[in-house]
């Protein structure tokens, strides 16, 4: 991709207005979620609990991401992000006023309550944020706004969980939740430097109702077989709601070491993102991703057979990297061939696939581990991954066959 000129996003100071809002806010979501997952687990000992904060997070994001996705698309998209970034600070406030009030007998409670006031929030957040990058540079960038605009969320994830795992072994939860508040309200200040939406255009999103981006999505096979393979991927794949387990019970490290394993997979998928940002489009879009999911499936697998702590470090950064990879695909995708007046509905369609998975895809890490055990129940996630990977290139050719990412 060209860096000079503008062929580059950051030519557009809205893009870099929404690029250090999409930073800050998930730094403080990615801090705030480590942090919860290790006071959950310390005063539980429970890997079923572990599974709940899934649980508590996606009931209130499901029952409103559709909604939300036609608000976005028929309302100042700025505004929206300003609401549930609002919500997203009441959350972090009421952490904060948790942690203050240490010993309460409803502490595991209160803990799951604020969980479900930030998937209220990210359900609101998430169409807005991701039709919002549609307005923030010239359409001809789609596919440069999207590469960066996962690279960039990608690194937050890298610094987010070490942040958090270091902020709480430092000063506790009282600081971590502080630092939570402050970078929330950052992102909300970066969000006065984008111009709000254009009233005609608004008004010509909102014709639609919700109907229309599921029946887009429907009609568009490629990308929906592509958000399948994500979803799936990561619902039997994914080991990140059992990390405070294996931190404690396998490894051996406190809760430094879970932000760091926290942090691996972002490493891995920032420094892939990094490279794809500034390399061609895939000439083999389909086929690249099927691989790199298959590649997910069995770092999943290595991860749970190791018992050394720099092994596993490495499994999750190349897994890391793999999902990268299968990340861009799908939302150069969703970007480049979503117009740009559906692209909260589709957002929020698409995202009950992906926002949903990692919360789904925690209760059945959680009850897994329940049944079969810590270290098996992450094995058969793996391998699982794999027949999925499969079942996807046989029943979606479409998507084995894609090339190059383009406008129909």
């Amino acid at each position: 991709m060209p860096a000079d000129g503008r062929q580059s996003p950051f030519a557009h100071p809205a893009f870099r207005w929404y690029a250090a809002c999409l930073v800050s806010a998930t730094l403080a979501i990615q801090i705030r979620s480590t942090v919860v997952a290790w006071q959950v687990y310390d005063l539980t000992g429970s890997y079923l609990a572990l599974g709940l904060i899934g649980v508590a997070e996606i009931i209130p994001f499901l029952c409103c991401i559709l909604p939300a996705g036609a608000l976005a698309d028929r309302s100042d998209r700025v505004g929206v992000m300003r609401g549930a970034l609002a919500l997203h600070l009441l959350c972090a406030g009421g952490l904060l006023a948790l942690a203050l009030l240490p010993g309460l007998p409803w502490m595991a409670g209160g803990l799951l309550g604020a969980v479900a006031l930030g998937g209220l929030a990210r359900a609101l957040l998430m169409p807005a944020r991701t039709a919002l990058s549609a307005e923030v540079a010239p359409r001809e960038l789609a596919e440069q706004v999207a590469r960066w605009r996962t690279g960039l969320f990608q690194i937050a994830l890298v610094a987010g969980p070490a942040l958090g795992g270091l902020i709480y072994a430092a000063g506790g939860a009282v600081a971590a939740y502080a630092v939570d508040g402050a970078l929330i309200a950052l992102a909300a200040g970066c969000l006065l430097g984008i111009p709000a939406t254009r009233p005609q255009a608004v008004a010509r999103s909102g014709s639609g109702g919700i109907g229309e981006g599921v029946r887009f999505l429907l009609g568009e096979r490629v990308l929906l077989g592509a958000s399948a393979l994500d979803l799936f991927a990561v619902l039997f794949g994914g080991a990140v709601a059992m990390l405070p387990a294996f931190a404690k019970e396998v490894l051996h490290v406190g809760p430094q070491g879970l932000g760091v394993l926290r942090a691996a997979p972002a490493v891995g998928a920032a420094g892939m993102a990094l490279f794809l940002a500034w390399r061609p489009p895939f000439a083999h879009a389909g086929r690249t991703m099927l691989l790199a999911v298959a590649v997910f499936g069995l770092c999943m697998i290595g991860f749970g057979l190791s018992t050394a702590f720099w092994l596993s470090l490495a499994l999750l950064a190349v897994s890391g990297a793999a999902d990268q990879i299968s990340v861009v695909v799908r939302q150069s995708l969703l970007q480049v061939r979503t117009p740009p007046h559906l692209l909260g509905r589709v957002s929020s369609v698409n995202a009950i696939f992906i926002g949903s998975s990692n919360e789904v895809g925690a209760l059945e890490s959680g009850v897994a581990a329940r049944l079969l055990g810590l270290v098996p129940s992450v094995v058969a996630g793996g391998a699982i991954t794999l027949a999925v990977v499969g079942a996807t290139a046989w029943l979606v050719p479409g998507l084995r066959r894609l090339e190059r990412i383009q406008r129909d």
